[in-house]
């Protein structure tokens, strides 16, 4: 079961209350993301050899902000 402390918020989250962002928790072989600002929504999980892979593809795409 995925409690509360389970969950880790990104240091990129933003200010103030720090839900700008997701968070994530390491399963034994999945790794879990929620929005942050709604936790209690839906979860998605990913196969822990595809999530390194996933965010460095979202880093390559992700365009500089101004």
């Amino acid at each position: 079961m995925l409690t509360p402390g389970t969950w880790q918020k990104s240091s990129f989250s933003g200010g103030g209350q720090g839900d700008a962002c997701v968070e994530v928790a390491h399963l034994d072989d999945h790794i879990a993301v929620r929005d942050s600002k709604a936790p209690a929504s839906a979860t998605l999980t990913f196969p822990a050899a595809a999530f390194t892979p996933f965010v460095e593809a979202l880093k390559g795409s992700a365009s500089p902000q101004s």
